[in-house]
This record gives structure tokens, sequence and C-alpha cells, in this order.
């Protein structure tokens, strides 16, 4: 076998690898531009730590890069924290690895938001109406001082605080097409599996960020992401990422290749001083829009009523999406699809018992609960933000309401002879319910009970449970985990209090949709009196696949 040191020459086929291993905390570039070769190579960076996620190797951004999963393992110097939430996640890990590679990295460090109504309620550039634009940038080179002497930017500083007090979703929120001096970080790209692939990042303009690390032969796109307590799960692309008014920027892209012009090198063969500049939208070849207007766009420039179509064929866009994906023959195969989805959910699931234990062993149910909800309970900081999981809890939602929406779809497709869909059986809704119950089953999880006990469910338990699970911190994990049961309640700590504000948010728990542009500071006899506009729903959506499939045997 390979050393470790020949592993990591073979994989960059560079003498940047050199450096790499010297534990210099000096951000040197000895590789003046990003070349295919190396965008491939930082994919496979990502698919090596995805696939330790989804094995469960490791579930922190921490304990990943701080093991053989990073093909840079044992080669920082001291003093690097790997810390990253979901929207610092693609920038630390591109900054890391061409750190590491001795590449050049810039990033946009102020924006401000496109114009928007005066009426417009929220004036965080992360939930901005109209997107974002880019106020200035920030270039690490390297500096020729005074006496001669150069001065490197300092990669863990870098890593450690700048990245993460300047990078947030904002940064993602417009649809890239700026260039010159204020370029954006990243390009809009075609719907292919040139354009998407390891690396490439997905954004949900609701406010979430995940990086892609494997495409299937299916066309199924998994990703891995971060969250504000350092941990990284993994998942499926599907319709919890939303689309949305193309200025937002919602969907795939990836990171513009960068080069160093003008600069000087020294013997060393590090380039010094010289500004950076980022390819231009013409000068990439997997640049494209489609997923913004369809591949059938509205002549009136409508982005709601362009088309995707596919062999001659209307479908919607998700559809779109895997059916280009699909390398081979370009089918929906239900059976499958049902597997991965129920698979999926019970990755979430298992995510959703660390970070509900993470509150438990903090104390936050022992903790007073605030008069008031925050401001936006999907958008907030401090306490609210690292222990709560409203956004996680909605997107959980709508996994179970897609599972159920894409189950009947298939029945409708298959019935109606749609040549897209693959299935060789007899009964579909009979073999989707098989799949479904031997995956939802076999998905099995425990959390901790508030008395220290373990409690074991599965996925169709959590779904029988699913609008009773709070979202709030301040509950019992009884209580985060949808108890009805007297016997299960028994452990629960929460006050007449805490339960009075646990059914004042079940307005809250039947919502799917994360909304950041209504105010939601209410007080517990404020909120519990009914939904408010925009501010819960007064019913839960249907989810109930079992019967549903039941229904179609």
């Amino acid at each position: 076998m390979k050393s470790t040191l020949a592993m990591l020459l073979f994989v960059l086929g560079s003498t940047a690898a050199t450096s790499a291993l010297a534990g210099s905390r000096d951000w040197r570039i000895t590789q003046p531009t990003w070349t295919e070769q190396h965008e491939y190579q930082f994919g496979q960076f990502v698919t090596r730590l995805g696939a330790a996620v989804e094995a469960r190797k490791c579930g922190t951004v921490t304990d990943c890069l701080n093991s053989s999963a990073n093909m840079f393992y044992g080669t920082d110097p001291g003093g690097v924290k790997y810390f990253a939430d979901c929207a610092d996640l693609p920038y630390y890990l591109r900054a890391y690895f061409a750190w590491k590679s001795g590449l050049p990295f810039s990033y946009a460090s102020g924006f401000f938001p496109n114009a928007a109504g005066a009426d417009d309620f929220n004036k965080d550039v992360r939930y901005s109406t109209n997107g974002n634009s880019i106020k200035y940038r920030k270039d690490l080179l390297a500096k020729k001082g005074t006496l001669g002497r150069t001065t490197f930017p300092d990669a863990v500083n870098v890593l450690n605080s700048e990245l993460i007090n300047v990078v947030s979703t904002a940064s993602f929120r417009m649809i890239n097409n700026q260039e010159g001096s204020t370029y954006t970080d990243f390009y809009p790209v075609r719907i292919d599996r040139a354009g998407i692939r390891p690396g490439t990042v997905i954004y949900d303009p609701n406010g979430h960020v995940a990086i892609i690390y494997r495409v299937t032969e299916g066309g199924r796109i998994l990703y891995i992401d971060a969250h504000p307590d350092n941990t990284l799960t993994m998942g499926l692309y599907t319709s919890k990422f939303m689309r949305s008014v193309p200025g937002q920027g919602a969907g795939f892209k990836n990171f513009r290749p960068l080069r160093v012009v003008d600069a000087s090198v020294d013997g060393s063969g590090a380039y010094i001083g010289g500004r950076i500049e980022a390819a231009t939208n013409e000068n990439l070849s997997s640049f494209g829009l489609e997923q913004y207007y369809g591949n059938r766009p509205d002549p009136a420039g409508d982005w709601k009523k362009g088309q995707f179509v596919f062999n001659n064929q209307a479908v919607n866009y998700f559809e779109y999406v895997q059916l280009r994906m699909s390398n081979g023959e370009p089918v929906i195969d239900p059976l499958s699809d049902m597997k991965f989805e129920v698979i999926d959910i019970c990755s979430s699931l298992k995510d959703r018992v660390a970070a509900v234990e993470i509150a438990r062993r903090e104390g936050m149910p022992l903790k007073q609960h605030p008069e008031r909800l925050p401001v936006n309970i999907f958008g907030t900081e401090g306490d609210w933000e690292t222990y709560a999981t409203p956004s996680r809890d909605a997107r959980l939602r709508t996994s179970f309401v897609d599972i159920l929406a894409q189950a009947k779809k298939a029945i409708d497709k298959y019935r109606a002879g749609d040549r897209n869909v693959r299935y060789r059986g007899n009964n579909l809704a009979k073999d989707l319910f098989a799949v479904y119950s031997q995956e939802a089953t076999a998905c099995k999880f425990s959390y901790t009970t508030s008395n220290g006990q373990t409690l074991l469910m599965n996925l169709e338990a959590a779904r029988q449970r699913l609008f009773n699970m709070s979202f709030d911190p301040y509950h019992c994990p009884e209580m985060r985990w949808g108890a009805r049961m007297p016997k299960e309640l028994a452990s629960c700590t929460d006050d007449q209090n805490k339960t009075a504000w646990y059914n004042a948010e079940k307005w809250l728990r039947n919502q799917t949709e994360r909304r950041y542009d209504v105010r939601m500071n209410y007080t517990v006899d404020e909120l519990g009196s009914g939904p408010k506009p925009g501010v819960g729903v007064a019913n839960p959506p249907d989810i109930d696949i079992v019967n549903y499939l039941k229904s179609q045997f």
C-alpha cells in the first residue's frame, strides 16, 4: 500500500501537497489557476467526507476533518477549529481545499439587498425579497512588505474566524450573474452531470445550504449539510429544497474558478501580490439558467410559467432534474424512489435524535421558557438557533408530504401509460406499500427521556406522531418526540407554562412552509388564539401513505 504522503501526492498530482504537509499556517499560492482537474479533486475531497457521513463514521465537521475521510488528514498545524454551520460549510471546505492545494481563494465579504417594496417586513439580507448584490470582496494574497519581507495570509485565522464571521446564507441569495470587481462567488449551472457534480452547492431560499457529494446512476442527488451545533448530516435532494423568484438564486451553483494575475513568483514558487480574477459566465461551459426559467421558458419571462420538457413530455422540475441526471436510460423507477425517500427520512430522523439530545444535555428543557418566541423562529440566533429545530422539522414534514405526493403521481402516471415510468410488476400500489413497510420498519432509532431512559422508535411511529413533535428547545425530550401516552409522558419535566406553550405552538407544528417575511414573536396567549397570517395553519397536511397505498390495492 502507498504511504499517506504518497497517496496524497498521487491524488493531487502537484508539489502543492508538500506544503500541505508542512503544518504551516501560511496560505501560499503555488498553483495560480483553478483547472478542471482541481475542480474534480475538490469534488473527490467532498465525496470522501460525504461517504463517511453517510456511513456514520463521523458526524461533525471536527470529527470528519480529523479522520482519514479527509484526504489532507494529519497535515494541519495546531489551532484549527474545524467549525461550520450550513452556510459556512461550502466555503469552509472550498477554502480548506484551496489552502492545502496552493490555490487562490476569494470571497464576497459585504452585501446589500436589492430593492424591495416599502412594506417588506424582513430587512435581513439572509432573507431579502429580491435577493442581494455584492458590495465588496476579500482576496487572499501574499504581500511584499518592508525590507522585502513577504506576508502570507494566515489560513488558520481565515478558517477559524474570517469566514464564519462573514459568510451567511446571504452569500448565496443572488442569481449569480454579476461580474467585474463584484463578481459572485458562484454561478448557476446547467442541469446535467457535468454541471451538477460532487462539490456543487444547493441553496434553499428558506435559509439552508448543502453541498453535493454523490449523484447516483439513477439521477438521485445526495448531499451533506452542517448545522449550528457543528453536526454534519446527509440527505436526498427533493422538493424540500424549494424553487423561488430567480433573483433569490435558489438551486444548484458551483464556485467560480479563480486565477491570480499580475503576480510575481518568489524563489519557493509562491505567487506574491497581483490580483484575483474569476471566470466569467461566457467562459464557463456549465453555466445555465434553465433551473430558473425551464428548458422551454415563458415568452413573457414569467419564471413560474416556464416548462420542463423531457422527451417531448412536460414534467415537473424535480422529475426533470432526476431524468436529466440519470446515467443511462432516463426513467422514473417508483420502487427505487420510494426506497431512497424512506431511507432519506430515516437519516433525517436519526440526525434529529442528535439535535434533541444536545438540547437535553445542555439543560434547555430545565430552563424557563421566554415570554415570547423569537421575531422569526426560522431565522434567529443564540440558544434558539443552536437548540431549536423548526427548520429541520419543517423539512421533515415536507419529506413526508412529498413521499405521499410522489406515490400518488407515480401510480397515476403508470396507469396513464407514462413512458418515463419503469415498473414490471402487477400491482404498483401493493409493491410500493411493501417497500415502504420494509424500510420504515427497518428504520429504528431511540431517544433519551428526561430521566435518562432509552425509548425505541421506528419511522412509521414517527410518522404517526409527526405533528406532535415539538421544535421548541425548552420542551422536554418526550414532547420533542411527540409523546402522547401517559407512560411515556410520566418522565417529562415540563410545567404548566411549558405545556401551554406546547399547545399554543400546534399551529406552527402543522406548517410545512418556512416563512421569513412575517413576525412570530407572540406570547403564549397571542399564539394560542389561532393561526396568524403566515404563522401556522389550522390543520396538518395529509401524510398518510399507509392508508392511501392500501386503498389502491
